[in-house]
Order: structure tokens, then sequence, then C-alpha cells
């Protein structure tokens, strides 16, 4: 069981990771923390949003943050899944073939506009998120640790895209959009001489090997039967709700729990409330739900069922004495 001197010392870096990334991204702390979240849980984040609202400045802020090593991929139509992977090559000097790794072998990947590529190239990236691993004719090569895909597309322009299927939207811990800044934050990214941006100002403030440790440690952070009961009866309640064709899995499930021994974390406790569960249900859950066609027809969203759901199932209160 994790200590509370942990859940300090974890709140304390989350705090300072959090700072530095701000000061490139401006005004969106709230982002940043779920991608925080995501990172520290093992998952991988999806970013729903149009052009130019800083998605590459966020990705590059976190691993400068980290002081890990981050890689952007531009996905096209034509992008082959070894150039994403990597691939084996022929070395005229050895005389031997070896493997030559693609750009996901990096703490933070930027899997830039997603949706513009082939199922084939969207597959292999997926994989990798899910195994951790590249495997090229029969040898595996492990990705480094901690890994964090950061995956992009633009909601509004779909032509020529390639929609993720559920069962690829499913392999998402997180999908959130950044969205366009304050009148006030916005007028601080426009002044000149304004630090908002500037990647090479993030301060390093830990390490790949600091956050693999309390990624490993915060799985142990304490969940009590009432919350993993209340959990499923969120499962249970998209499961059943007429408007959704489906609802979520049981990996939707676990994926909510191990965010919400994150977030708990992040403010400070070594116990997750039924608070955190709320906090963290949109963007753990929503994508991976289904709305029947008259649902679509009728302009409801996953996330106003996801809010219906959570207003009407009991919420488990603390034991009296």
């Amino acid at each position: 069981m994790i200590d509370t001197g942990e859940v300090s010392a974890f709140r304390d870096l989350h705090t300072r990771l959090g700072d530095a990334v701000e000061s490139a991204v401006r005004g969106k702390r709230d982002v940043i923390d779920l991608v925080l979240v995501a990172m520290f849980a093992g998952g991988h984040v999806l970013l729903e949003d149009v052009p130019g609202t800083g998605k590459t400045t966020l990705a590059r802020a976190v691993a400068g943050a980290l002081g890990g090593l981050s890689r952007r991929v531009q996905f096209t139509p034509d992008l082959l899944p070894s150039d994403v992977t990597g691939t084996s090559v022929y070395d005229p000097q050895t005389g031997q073939i070896r493997f030559r790794p693609g750009p996901v072998f990096a703490n933070i990947v930027l899997a830039d506009e997603i949706n513009r590529a082939a199922a084939k190239t969207q597959s292999a990236l997926l994989e990798v998120m899910e195994e951790r691993t590249v495997t090229i004719d029969g040898v595996g090569h492990a990705v480094p640790d901690p890994f964090l895909v950061v995956a992009t597309q633009n909601p509004i322009d779909l032509d020529g895209t390639y929609r993720l299927p559920e069962a690829q939207l499913d392999r998402f811990m997180l999908r959130t959009s950044i969205g366009y800044p304050s009148v006030e934050d916005e007028l601080d990214v426009l002044r000149p001489g304004s630090g908002a941006g500037r990647i090479a100002d993030v301060r390093t403030v830990s390490s790949p090997r600091e956050v693999s440790a309390f990624s490993g440690r915060l799985q142990l952070l304490h969940v009590a039967d009432p919350i993993l009961h209340y959990i499923s009866g969120l499962g249970v309640g998209t499961r059943t709700d007429e408007r959704l064709r489906l609802g979520t899995s049981t990996r939707g499930l676990r994926t909510l729990v191990r965010c919400a021994q994150v977030y708990a974390a992040s403010k400070g406790r070594h116990f997750v409330v039924p608070q955190d569960v709320q906090d963290i249900a949109d963007p753990v859950l929503a994508h991976r739900l289904v709305l029947t066609r008259e649902s679509v027809l009728a302009g409801v969203t996953t996330s106003e069922v996801l809010a219906d759901v959570l207003a009407r199932v009991p919420v488990p209160k603390p034991a009296t004495q």
C-alpha cells in the first residue's frame, strides 16, 4: 500500500511538471493535468481539436519537463507502418541486417492527424501502444518507459480521413481537447516577448526513471469496495441506456479505476473518493460509448448520456461511526 509520504512526494512532482508545461502552454492547466494523469497511469491521449491550438507544443513541453525524448509523426495517406515502427536495413559495412528504430521509440510520441493514415498504419501504432513492443522479423524491440502517445485528429475537416473504429478508440486512455484560450491568456500569448510556446525554455523537473517509479507505486493506491461498486454501476448504467448501442467495456472501467488512483494522488490523497471518479469519468469513458442511430440524428452526445448516468447512479456515502 502506498503511504502518505509517497503521495505527498507525487503531488509535488505532479505540480512541478504541470508548472513547467504551463510555462509554454498557457491557460490550459486542466488539459495538462489530464495528460499527466494518462502518463502516470500508463495510457495514451487522443486530442480532438482544430489546428493551431497548441497540440504539438503540449506534447513537446511534457517531454521537455520530463527530460525525455519526443518525436512527431505527421500521419498521411501514404504513410507506411514501417515509417512509424521502424524496419530492418542492410548494413554494407558489416554485411549484416540491423534494425533501424522508427519514431515510436521515444518517451513522448505526437501522432499528428492520426485519422489521415490508412487503417494498417493506424493499427501498427495502436499495436505498439498496447504491447509497448515492436516486433520485426520475429524479434521484439521494447519502446522506452515511460511511453506516452498523444494522438490528434481534426473533428472538422473529414475529407480524406479514415475514421478510428470503436475498438481502436478504446485503446486510448483519455480523450480531450485543448480548445481556444481565454481572452486574458490569448493576449498573454500574443504579447511580443511572451514565453508561450517556447519549448526551449521549459524546465526539466523530473526524469523518465522517476516517472516510471511513481507509475508503479500509484497502482497500489487504495480503492475501497464501495467505490468499485460505484464504478461498476456506472458501467451497467451505460450498457442499459436506450440511447447507446454500445456501453463501456470492463477494460474501460479498469482504466477509470487506474486514472482515478492517479487523479486522487495528484490531489494529495492516498485513497479514491467518488468525486475523483466523477471528475475523470467523461475523458475516460465518453469516447468508448456508441450512440444509436436515432440518438445521433437527435443530436445527442455521449457526454450528455454519461452525465445522465452519473446523475442517476447512487453515490456511495462515507461509513458512519
